[in-house]
């Protein structure tokens, strides 16, 4: 039996009918030229080849008695394919539309926690003529950086899928149905091994700590007095900061890569950076259409993963930091730069505990008080009234940068689906995936119902800072990167139209860039020449107020 970190298994109790901790994934897949086969099936031999490839398809949840510790994971010995593979036809006609809507829909339900924590579902019926790929499972079993891994085993690099071995033929040394008292003996000598891991990591953990405040009351002398940083501070109250129900939504967009890049380059700053700024104008648009225009600027919580370099474990080792979105200014290139200044901070702040925030911990009685403070603070409406930490997740999760085939079919999009909460009822998640940025924006359906809105003021806010940093003129062609769709148009991505080619200019030595030379970061130092010739206008007045 593998036991679940205490980490892990916090996903398992933060769970309520409101509030399900799985995340998820939606393909759009290309047939391939000719193909007159039944998919679906063809796509079910194909899965039912590969799934042991990754034990989080293969095995499940043994929960201990009365809930006294965490659950363990044991091997499901009758692994039924039916039930976790789903053959769907979409109404006609079938627009990407309909597909977001549906995908909301299938996101919304709880897994079985009996069975294997996954679903996938084949969906046919677009009016483009490509199938749908929506796949599901527990956070518990997995975060963004394993959910990688587990794509290397449900795609692959080439449209003849290469040999699977089919799995070893081992004696099992346990079975699924384990005895109550084997499971409490195991608990208890789990239990016994994570207080040993805590009490060895308390030096570390007090360094780290020790670090931390030692560089706080070094910055309070510099400034003559003790202030939290920004990346600490309070969030405004927003619309998105609500109690959420069990219903989603859901919106799928799409932007070059490439451009995402050039920006990134051209302003000194982390392409992270770049798709927070774009997220932090798309939500100041969507706030604004409902009168919220707050004085303090939004605060995004922004995964970090305590992953070691190569460390493909299925399991969670993620922490989350703090950044402003800097909603307060009106200038996107000074609104950049803020963010570029906060998320720094926030870096190292993170890099400073990492050694702080353990993964597991003692797990004993736990189960039981935090499922039923979870689901207190879900339906007593405290979401409502406590002054929020963050207002919305944004998380980027860097994806394979090449083509992927599933079933010898072609993988054109590849949008992420992720977790909302009490208190947090929007997530903004972003993959990188052959040549595209791929948002995949999560909502309650109830506090953000027209989340497709905000997914277009993703797209126009992407173009509006392309063209500051870059220039509309001085588009690279990117042929390998989608056209983002609209809303309702047909959902396959186009390659980019190459640009026209621009006249030629003599060499211009570049500046030293800022961080080279350890200076700070400013609005000045983010605008491209191109923009400091608009500024003026710009500052005149905000295009979002």
């Amino acid at each position: 039996m593998d036991h679940l970190s205490g980490m892990d298994a916090s996903f398992l109790h933060l769970e309520t009918p409101e509030q399900p901790m799985h995340v998820g994934s939606l393909q759009l897949i290309d047939l391939p030229p000719g193909y007159a086969g039944d998919f679906a099936e063809d796509a079910k031999k194909y899965l039912s080849g590969r799934l042991h490839l990754a034990s989080v398809f293969v095995r499940k949840l043994a929960m201990m008695p009365f809930d006294l510790a965490n659950p363990v994971w044991v091997d499901d010995d009758d692994l039924d394919l039916d039930h976790h593979i789903h053959h769907v036809i979409m109404p006609r006609p079938g627009t990407m539309v309909q597909l977001e809507r549906l995908v909301g829909r299938l996101h919304s339900s709880l897994l079985d926690r009996s069975r294997p924590l996954w679903e996938i579902h084949i969906i046919e019926g677009l009016q483009t003529g490509q199938v749908a790929l929506y796949c599901k499972m527990h956070h518990a079993a997995i975060d963004g950086q394993a959910g990688v891994a587990v794509a290397k085993a449900l795609f692959d690099i080439s449209q003849t899928p290469a040999p699977v071995k089919p799995p070893r033929a081992t004696r099992r040394a346990e079975s699924s149905q384990l005895g109550m008292a084997e499971l409490a003996t195991a608990a208890l000598s789990n239990t016994v091994q994570q207080y040993v891991k805590l009490i060895q990591s308390i030096p570390a953990t007090a360094k780290a700590i020790g670090n931390v405040l030692g560089s706080w009351s070094q910055a309070a002398g510099q400034r003559g007095g003790f202030e939290l940083p920004k990346s600490l501070r309070t969030a405004p109250r927003t619309p998105l900061n609500v109690s959420i129900t069990n219903q989603r939504a859901f919106a799928a967009r799409s932007v070059p890569l490439g451009e995402v890049k050039q920006m990134s380059r051209a302003t000194d700053t982390s392409l992270n950076d770049i798709v927070l700024a774009i997220c932090a104008g798309a939500l100041k648009r969507y706030l604004a259409d409902y009168g919220c225009k707050p004085d303090k600027p939004l605060v995004a919580g922004v995964p970090v993963s305590l992953r070691e370099q190569g460390n493909t474990d299925f399991n969670n080792q993620v922490s989350v930091m703090l950044v402003s979105l800097a909603t307060d200014i009106a200038d996107p290139l000074e609104r950049l730069a803020a963010i570029h200044e906060s998320s720094s901070e926030g870096k190292k702040l993170s890099g400073n505990l990492k050694a702080a925030i353990p993964t597991d911990f003692p797990s004993l009685g736990v189960p039981s008080l935090v499922s039923g403070l979870a689901s207190l603070y879900g339906r007593s409406g405290l979401a409502d009234k406590l002054p929020p930490a963050a207002n919305v997740a944004i998380s980027n999760v860097p994806g394979p940068s090449f083509a992927l085939y599933f079933a010898g079919a072609k993988v054109a999009a590849y949008f992420p689906v992720s977790i909302p909460g009490h208190g947090m009822a929007l997530n903004m998640t972003v993959q990188s995936y052959n040549g595209a940025l791929e948002f995949g924006l999560t909502a309650c359906r109830r506090a953000v119902p027209d989340v497709a809105d905000l997914g277009d003021y993703v797209l126009a806010e992407h173009r509006k800072l392309y063209g500051l940093i870059v220039g509309d003129k001085a588009r690279d062609p990117v042929p390998e990167a989608a056209a983002a769709a609209p809303a309702a148009a047909p959902a396959k991505r186009p390659a980019a139209e190459p640009a026209a080619a621009a006249p030629k200019r003599a060499p211009r030595k570049r500046a030293a860039s800022p961080k080279a030379a350890g200076q700070k970061v400013t609005a000045e130092a983010v605008r491209p020449a191109a923009a400091r010739r608009k500024s003026a206008a710009s500052k005149r007045a905000s295009p979002l107020n």
